[in-house]
Order: C-alpha cells, then structure tokens, then sequence
C-alpha cells in the first residue's frame, strides 16, 4: 500500500489485479476523499466522452491534445508507442450531474520539435489509455502534423477566348500543403459561389466550370488556396467571352443601271461581332449583271469599237516591229521571246552585253559595258502557271523578262509577282484576295504538267469486335481506330469499319480559307451502340501553333456539309482532342465522317510538304525523267504517290524531305542545279518551273508534281548526278540530291520509308493493348476514387500529360479508363510503356513519404515491376 503512484504509471496494465485489492492506497495517493462513490463504478470499464483530434502545428506554436473518460481511475497518453511521463499531463476531476460518475479530463502539449524529432513509417501520433476497477479502454488514435502550404501553385489558371454559349474550363490545382488546402474563385475579386449561380460548377475537383459562356462572364477569374497556415492567389486568367459575327439579310437589288448591273449589300449585324470575336465570313456587296449583257446605249458603241480598231492596228504594228527586230539581232544570243516561253516554265539562258539597244532585255536605265563582252546565266522564272495564259497581249513578256532578267544581273532580289507586300497578320477572316484565290482553287484543281493519275480505289479495313475491344489500322495511313475493352455490351459484336475518303468533294464544301490537314475519315456502321468513346488518330501536316492556326473538328452532314464539332484550343464535352506534333488522337462516341480543317491565323502559319523525286527511263529513247512531288507530310498523301510511281516503274532517287511551307501567299519553285554540261542536256524552258501559292496550299486532294526531261548525249553514259532545289519565295529552301545509274535493267522497287505493320489491319482483344486488362482495371479502380490525399484521375491525367479539357473525362462513367485509352492510341508506335510507368513512380513518390524501398513496393502493387519496364520484350503481360 506505500507504492508511489508515479511507479504505478510507468507500469503497464499487469497491476490491475492488484489495483483491486489497493483502493484505499490508490485513492490517497490521488488525493480522492470520496471512498463512498467507489462502490457505483465496479464492474465497468471507461468510456470515452472526449477521445484526442487529430491535430496541426501551426508555425512553432504546440498544441494541446484532450481525453475525458468516465468512470475513470487515472487517464495516461501514448505516443508512438511510448508512455508520456506523467510530470507532462495536467489532469482534472468532476462529477456529471447527469450520470452522477465521475468524469476524468487529461491533457498534454505537443511542441513542433517533438514532431521534426520523430522519424517513423507514419505520422506522429498519440492515444489515451483509462483504467477502472474493471480493466482499460483505449481512444482512437490521433495524428500530429505539421501544417504548411507552398507558395507556387502546382497549375495556376490560364486565360482562354471562348464564343458565346461555349464551354470555360479554369483548371486550377493548388500548392502542396498540410491540411491540403481549400479552393476558391474570385472574379474581378468577388467570391464565385455555384451556390447562386446554377451555371457554375466550383466543385469538381478545384476547377471552375462554365457550362454556357455568356457575355458576363468575361473577366478576371484568380483560384484562391488556403488553409490554416496561410492562403494563396494564384496568377489572374483572363477569360474573354466573343460573339462571332453574323449576317443580317441581304438588302433588295437596286435598278438596273446604265452600265447593266445591279448591286445589294448586307451587314455584319446579326449579331455584331464583338470582344474580338470572328468579323462576317464572304462579302457585304454583291452585283449582277441585269439584261444578259443585252443593255447598251448608242453612244457606247461608237468608243467601244473605235477602242478595238485602234487595239488591233497597235497589235499589228508591234507584231511587226518584233518581227522586223528579230531579224536584225538574231545574233545577240538568246531569243527571249520565243513562242516557247508561253507553254514552258523557265530557261537557263546567256546573254552577251556587247550591243546597247535591246529594250526588251535590259533596262534602258542600265548602261552596259561597252568594252567587256560577259555572259550572265540564270533561270527565267514565272510567278505562277496562270501566268503563262497571260501574256497575251505581247508587251506583258516584256515585262515579266524584264524583271527576271534584272534579278539574274543581280541588280535586285529574286523577283517577286506581287502588287503590294502582304500584311503580316490576317484578320480572322482573312483578306478577301487571299480566300477568294482559295475559293478559285478549290473550283478548279491545277496541275502544271497535266492531270495526276493518281490510284483513287477506296481505303477501306474492318474487323468485327466484341467486348474485349481492338484496334483497326489502314496500312501505312496514319489512321487507326481503337475500340477499348468495355466499349461493346457483353454477348454483343459489330462489324466496325473505317474509310479514308479519296474524292475532291470534301475541297468543294469547305469554306473561305480552310483546308483540310489530313484525309478524311469515316468509321461506322452507324447505330453503333459504344458505352465508352472510341480512339480514332489521324495524321495531319500542320505546325500546330495556337498563335497562328485555328483548327478545328468537323463532321460531314447527310447532305455533305461539314458542321463544327469543336475547335481545338476550346474546351467541349462532346469529344476530345488532342493535338501532337504529326498526329491528331480524337475521342468520339458518335460514328461518321471527321476531318481535321485548319484556317491561318498569321502568315506565320506552316503546313509541312513532303518533298520527293523518282526517275525513269522513257522507253526506247535516250531520255530519262526526273518527276519532282510536292505534297501534304502525312502518309496517306505519300502513299498516293508511291501507287502512281509503281505503275510507271519509277525508282525513288532520295529519300524524302520535309519543307515548311509558310502562308504568307508566295510560291513554290522548283529548279533542276548541277547536270553534268557534257554528258546530259536538258529541254529548254524547264530548268526552273513554279507552283502558285494556291497550288500548294490546297494540295491535299491532288499531289502536284512536275518533270524534268533530260537526254543523254552517249548512250555509254551511265550515272546521273545532279541537285533538285525546292524553294518557297521568301519562305525555306530543301535540296534533293540525285545521284542514280539509268539503265533500264537496273530499275528497282519503290521503298517505303513507312510503318513496317501494312499487312495489319485488324487487332482484336488483349494483344491489341499495351496495358494488360488486369493491370489498367486496377489502375482505375485507384484513381477513378478521389482520397484524402488527392491521388485521383486528375492527377493521373496531369501526369500523363493529358490534363486539358478535363471536363470531358469528368462526364464518363470511368475517367481513368478514357485517360487509358487515349494513352494507348497516342503511344501506339512506341516500343515500350515507360511514360505511364514513369508517371505511376511520380505519383508515388509524390504520395509516399517512405523509403525508396517502400516506393518500389507502391509501383509493384499498381503492376509495374521498375527492374522490366524498359526491356525489349516488356508488354506488362508477365506481372
């Protein structure tokens, strides 16, 4: 009965059997008088009324953790295992009026130092132990952290232009901290709250949605963090709201005028544009001719036919001074205008300045030099084909020759065919010249040297698939469709297939200045009934740049319309899609036909051309032809190429190179350099020919090429060696090297410099997929559950690199498995799974505070063994 009671708390709960038999001692010893109350509390083990919260240390100040237990005899904590001395408690006793039990409180300080000191698998943590004449009752335990919040915000909000009803998704994810922080939004420094406003959504996630922008909602929106430490403001996103413009109807036709025509006009004011918003597409005025020409006054008769007498006499009189000149100065070299120069393209040519006079080759403000004999060669080049249905009347050469032959004497720069220097930056619309010379090209395909023959059967694969999904490839394209597990109801299958549409209708219906960036696609059948979306990719021949395309989704109507489905730098539910550097990986749940469509911003704007050269010999002669190919950097577009060279057995001469082809309205030449003077010659006028700026523009649907015949002047001559420059007119200049033996027994295949898989077309089930189905159904059972710790599809999508537009996976039923998906079709090529592998140990070390050991575990548990991921035969399918 003399045992200390600060003997007894050092001891563990063995003593109670003792303790029965040492009341009196116990209660003297805890300075309790009341040995009457003893008696109502045998029998019953404490409960708890007030057990210890979890709790933060904010800067250095310590916290206090409670425990208030009845009946209780004496209440001690536990911290990490440990006892806490009992000089460290301050404890207290009362009676319930309730109850009538006596009630015991206890409590001790925690300092942040006590914190930093322990090292252990988990947080600091501490529990209370209550002992009654019955036994002991442990409380909950209860955790002791640090609190903190960074100051950089891990995605600050970024400022977007959306049209009116559109779509604004602000991501935001805020700085680390502990507790993880909350997350509001200010606009223009008021709360935002979805509380007031049924078309806010604040609560997905730290994001701000908005499902119909409307005008108001421009502004200044900032993502405010904060917890018990501190709080944090993000960077500021400007969100402009913009209303495209519309026409109102067109006014009536005004009378018919004296000049035989008629105008109406229309105004860009249904609605007007405004915040920046797209001005009307086409024009405001429009005229007509109102009598089929049949109006005409008399007094216009007498000046029209007097004009056309007096241009038919000049016509004449000049047509025999040319005459009479070339008579007289055949010997000064070259005949510049030579009929040959309306039907060919350019012409490497001397000229010999020993003679003034010659108005039609040189500048009459240049002196020559009258003593020394020179001789200038250069090509002669064209602005454009059209050009040569222009010079008529004959002073027009004049001109044109004039101007090249000035550049070749080096007394000005390349010669450019333009009226005025473009300006730098387009409107949205674009000048009118330049989508009204669009509009003409697409009514008219031009070639330079005659129709294209290109192979136009249809590109068609399919496969029929089931639950377990699959994938459809057409060879060597660029375009694959991916079905993922899941997407086909079980005990169901559909015939899926793909078309890549090769006719010119899809040029004829687009609009103003777009153009296709890649083929056309349609996937079927239709009524296809998906629970998830589809993967579908498409190469396209873009440098996608926000700042200077606006590319956009379109899908072609019943009555072969297109019809925007979303542009890509705007946020939509309806799909997703996502741009790479060479390929376009779409989410869609509807079956039809897709195009990629792009409409330049600036004249920054960059599509990429694949440049190629074939040869042949012409058959029985001494001629071998160089046939140049300019066209669309996807792989579709060069496959064309490949089926039109097999069938004339043509042989690629280098490999082919990519040029970027710039929108600031120049051409395109093409010049043949270096032929070996005395083993080859070459027809004259076609050193040098030139492609319109449309031509090129506009080339997806009809490869533009252009020949080179050369003749060798000994049948003995073997080898060709020469250089093919392809140069756009202030833009980026490519160089083919062409170094081939000619003879006719020495053809060989056309090689591909493609995929190597063109015999697959249709992959059905699990060897189909990178990720092994039972590694990516565990993948989303982990992330598709936000927890406490923010180990969610967001982040495994942020990680992945996919993190926009993610109000589109927030609509799926399993985000993680459309995030999975759209993994799968963008690293369809790559060899291996290290990014997503990579991607699961950032999430681990980011979610775990243990060893690296302990790491290693975490990624093996989600399926991922670190030591195999990188090797060759790595497919997930051994774990």
């Amino acid at each position: 009965c003399e045992t200390p009671t600060a003997s007894l708390v050092l001891l563990e709960p063995l003593w109670l059997p003792w303790l029965h038999n040492a009341n009196c001692c116990l209660a003297g010893a805890t300075g309790d008088a009341q040995p009457d109350a003893l008696p109502s509390v045998q029998g019953t083990l404490p409960h708890f009324i007030q057990e210890p919260e979890d709790a933060y240390i904010v800067k250095s100040n310590p916290i206090k953790l409670r425990c208030r237990a009845a009946p209780a005899l004496q209440i001690f904590f536990k911290c990490n295992g440990e006892w806490v001395h009992q000089n460290e408690h301050f404890s207290q006793e009362y009676k319930d009026l309730n109850t009538g039990l006596k009630v015991r409180e206890v409590m001790i300080n925690v300092s942040r130092q006590q914190v930093e000191d322990f090292h252990g698998p988990e947080d600091y943590w501490c529990l209370c132990v209550a002992w009654s004449h019955l036994g002991t009752s442990k409380s909950r335990k209860a955790t002791v952290r640090i609190a903190y919040l960074r100051k950089n915000f891990e995605q600050d909000p970024q400022g977007k232009e959306v049209p009116i009803n559109g779509m604004i998704v602000l991501h935001c994810r805020p700085p680390e901290g502990v507790p993880v922080a909350e997350v509001e939004w200010l606009k223009n420094e008021e709360l935002v709250s979805s509380l007031t406003d049924d078309n806010i959504d604040t609560r997905a996630d730290h994001n701000l949605i908005i499902n119909e922008a409307r005008l108001s909602d421009s502004g200044n929106y900032t993502c405010l963090a904060s917890n018990i430490v501190a709080k944090r403001r993000s960077a500021t996103a400007t969100v402009i709201v913009f209303v495209d413009g519309g026409w109102d109807e067109w006014s009536e036709w005004t009378v018919c005028s004296s000049q035989c025509d008629r105008q109406r006009s229309r105004e860009c004011n249904s609605p007007a544009p405004r915040h920046r918003g797209r001005m009307c597409e086409g024009n405001s005025e429009a005229s007509e001719n109102c009598t089929d020409g049949l109006c005409m006054d008399s007094s216009n008769d007498v000046a029209l036919y007097s004009g056309l007498g007096a241009g038919i006499i000049a016509v004449a009189i000049l047509v025999v001074a040319v005459m009479l000149y070339r008579k007289n100065h055949s010997e000064y070299g070259v005949d510049v205008i030579d009929s040959s120069a309306l039907t060919g393209g350019f012409q490497s040519f001397n000229f010999k300045t020993t003679r003034q006079g010659n108005p039609l080759l040189l500048n009459s403000s240049m002196q020559p030099d009258l003593t020394v004999g020179r001789t200038y060669s250069t090509p002669l080049c064209f602005q454009d084909a059209t050009d040569k249905e222009l010079f008529d009347p004959l002073p027009d050469i004049k001109v044109k020759v004039q101007s090249s032959f000035m550049v070749s004497l080096g007394v000005a720069e390349r010669a450019e065919f333009h009226a005025k220097g473009p300006a730098e930056t387009f409107p949205r619309d674009l000048s009118r010249d330049y989508c009204s010379t669009m509009d003409r090209r697409k009514k008219g395909l031009l070639t330079l040297n005659g129709p294209f023959s290109s192979c136009k059967e249809q590109l068609r694969t399919s496969g029929v698939f089931g639950h377990p999904g699959g994938r459809l490839v057409v060879p060597n394209t660029g375009v694959s469709l991916l079905v993922p597990h899941g997407a086909v109801a079980e005990n169901m299958s559909w015939e899926m297939y793909m078309v890549i549409n090769q006719g010119e209708a899809s040029v004829q219906t687009l609009e103003g200045c777009e153009i296709l960036l890649g083929p056309e696609v349609t996937y079927g059948p239709q009524g296809l009934d998906l629970f998830c979306p589809v993967a579908m990719t498409i190469a396209h021949c873009a440098e996608m740049d926000a700042e200077n395309w606006n590319v956009q989704l379109k899908k072609k109507t019943q009555d072969n319309k297109w019809e925007e489905v979303m542009s890509v730098e705007q946020e939509s539910t309806s799909c997703y899609c996502l741009m790479d550097s060479t390929s376009c990986h779409l989410l869609l749940d509807q079956p039809g036909s897709y195009a990629l469509v792009g409409e330049p911003l600036t004249q920054a704007a960059v599509k990429r051309l694949k440049l190629a050269v074939f040869g042949s010999m012409e058959a029985g002669s001494v001629s071998y032809s160089l046939r140049v190919y300019c066209v669309d950097d996807t792989p579709h577009a060069f496959q064309g190429v490949v089926a039109a060279e097999r069938s004339r057995g043509g042989q690629l001469l280098e490999e082919p190179k990519m040029l970027p082809f710039r929108a600031n309205t120049f051409s395109l030449q093409v010049s043949i350099q270096d032929v070996p003077q005395f083993l080859w010659s070459i027809k004259p006028f076609t050193t040098c020919q030139e492609f319109s700026f449309p031509q090129v523009w506009c080339s997806n649907q009809q490869p533009l090429h252009c020949a080179f015949s050369l003749e060798r002047y000994s049948p003995a001559t073997a080898q060709l060696s020469c250089k093919i420059s392809v140069r756009q007119v202030k833009g980026h200049e490519q160089i083919l090297q062409v170094y081939t033996a000619v003879a006719e027994t020495e053809k060989e295949s056309v090689p591909f410099f493609m995929q190597t898989d063109c015999t697959i077309t249709s992959q059905t089930g699990s060897k189909a997929f990178k990720i092994p189905l039972s590694i990516r159904q565990r993948i989303c059972a982990t992330f598709d559950t936000a927890n406490a710790k923010g180990k969610d599809w967001q982040l495994l999508a942020q990680k992945l690199h996919l993190d926009r537009n993610l109000g589109y996976f927030a609509k799926q039923q399993s985000p993680s498995a459309v995030i999975l998906s759209l993994w799968e079709a963008r690293h369809q090529d790559s060899a291996d799974l290290d990014s997503l592998a990579s991607a699961l140990e950032e999430i681990g070390k980011i979610h775990s505070r243990s060893s690296p050991k302990d790491q290693d575990e975490y990624l093996r548990q989600e399926g991922i063994d670190l030591t195999k991921r990188n090797s060759p035969e790595c497919d997930f399918r051994s774990y």
